[in-house]
């Protein structure tokens, strides 16, 4: 049985009112605008009740263009929003004006994957920026492509260990190369030794190498190995869409996600990693 879903990785974007650097020069279906109302009818069709919208540039706008579609859609919850991690006292700054203030603001992500140093992370304005989240009790979300970003991960998480935070897309797992686990899953392995650290179940339609015909047989043994690793209680899942839809559509994703887990866990087990795990990371009021 299906329980309710909370959908924590959502993406919107707007060409006309933000910059999407990423999107410069794209070819594929991501290069035009994506809405919530676009959005909700497919939600309604699935069994997933509620989302969090994430971070998509790394500019105020972003940010400012999640807010609005939160406050007007009541299926959205929270926001993961961006705050310029390298300028520890222009983030103290809006933290203080704008993330305390803002209810909906949830959470903070910056596009490492798109920045050519793996390492970013590591800057030691980044790490004071971080300090600042930790220190509030605001959790961050980690989007890694490659096993040098998990190692940065790790790093992070040593270096600020009260920091929370959360493993996007599992750091992409090797699905399409079929390894299982190798060099990623000895970091996932060594990542999760922290309390603090979560696993994002999403995004492996389109790790799957297989985008028009993935199954949820593919991704059950990396979405198994997470469990064994982080346990159910540090686990929860996410859409990714629009981007998934290079993979499928909505409904399909969810489809094969919950085949997947449902029958990997116990029905009470289900619920955390659909529902209850979400709402206590991101502090959200569901």
């Amino acid at each position: 049985m299906v329980q309710n879903i909370i959908d924590t990785h959502i993406h919107i974007w707007d060409l006309k009112r933000v910059r999407y650097a990423w999107l410069e020069g794209d070819t594929s279906i991501l290069n035009r605008t994506y809405l919530v109302e676009e959005l909700i009818p497919q939600m309604k069709l699935s069994p997933v009740t509620g989302g969090v919208l994430v971070q998509a540039a790394n500019n105020p706008e972003d940010t400012a263009l999640m807010l609005e579609a939160a406050r007007s859609h009541p299926e959205i919850k929270g926001v993961v929003g961006w705050l310029p991690l390298t300028d520890p006292d222009k983030t103290a700054e809006l933290l203080e004006n704008q993330f305390q203030k803002e209810p909906l603001l949830k959470g903070v992500r910056h596009l490492i994957h798109n920045e050519s140093n793996p390492q970013w992370l590591l800057q030691d304005t980044v790490l004071e920026s971080l300090r600042l989240l930790a220190s509030k009790d605001i959790p961050y979300d980690i989007v890694g492509v490659k096993d040098e970003h998990l190692k940065t991960a790790i790093r992070v998480s040593e270096a600020i260990p009260t920091l929370r935070l959360v493993l996007d897309h599992l750091n992409q797992p090797p699905i399409a190369n079929r390894i299982k686990f190798g060099l990623w899953g000895d970091l996932i392995k060594e990542i999760s030794g922290n309390e603090n650290v979560y696993a994002k179940i999403s995004g492996l339609g389109t790790a799957s190498g297989n985008p028009g015909g993935w199954t949820a047989e593919d991704i059950s043994p990396y979405i198994a190995f997470v469990f064994s690793c982080f346990g159910v209680n540090r686990c929860f899942c996410g859409g990714d869409w629009p981007v998934s839809t290079l993979a499928g559509s909505y409904i399909s994703q969810w489809e094969k996600y919950t085949q997947s887990i449902n029958s990997l866990l116990q029905e009470e087990d289900t619920h955390k990693v659909y529902y209850e795990n979400a709402g206590r990371f991101y502090n959200l009021t569901t």
